[in-house]
């Protein structure tokens, strides 16, 4: 899997990207600048322009699309979260149209209940867990079964690149909650 950039789970996708960041509805109508992309291709490609993409002097400097697929990634080597659109133009009397949106898909949107930690050495120990505030863990976490003693549960997360990683998520009252 290594270079390959997979599709990312909408909720993971908008808590990495950060709570400014917002997508278009599938459907919807959106405006798609060539020269913009052409000048972000040659950006993060560190490559020229007119060397890497062809030059179309006939393009209209901005395109009136209808998006039809949304997929959220994350870059391989650096974490950074993107998006990948397709997009139709519209011809001119597509765009004279009266525009109903459709809803051809559920909008992605940011979840609702999520906490964030930056691991620290300790964290990563082998004495074989981190602490996490017991309001943290109430909030995002299943409900655990308290007639265990102590009360415990097995996790499943999936980080960026679809690995999983097991935690075991154990109540101890002197510590508010280790995962």
């Amino acid at each position: 899997m290594e270079g390959e950039n997979t599709c990312l789970n909408s909720e993971l996708w908008h808590a990495c990207a950060g709570p400014l960041v917002s997508l278009p509805t599938l459907g919807s109508r959106v405006v798609y600048f060539p020269q913009g992309h052409s000048e972000q291709v040659a950006a993060t490609t560190n490559k020229e322009v007119d060397a890497h993409i062809p030059n179309y002097p006939n393009l209209p400097p901005q395109l009136i699309c209808q998006l039809h697929n949304v997929t959220m990634h994350a870059d391989v080597e650096t974490d950074e979260v993107y998006s990948q659109m397709t997009l139709q133009p519209l011809s001119p009397q597509e765009q004279k149209d009266t525009y109903l949106p459709v809803e051809l898909g559920t909008p992605s949107r940011q979840p609702t209940n999520y906490f964030c930690k930056t691991l620290t050495a300790s964290d990563t120990s082998t004495h074989g867990g981190f602490s996490v505030p017991r309001r943290a863990a109430e909030k995002v976490f299943p409900p655990l079964d308290f007639s265990l003693t102590p009360p415990a549960q097995e996790l499943v997360a999936r980080d960026l690149h679809d690995v999983e990683w097991k935690f075991r998520h154990i109540f101890r009252e002197q510590e508010r909650g280790v995962l």
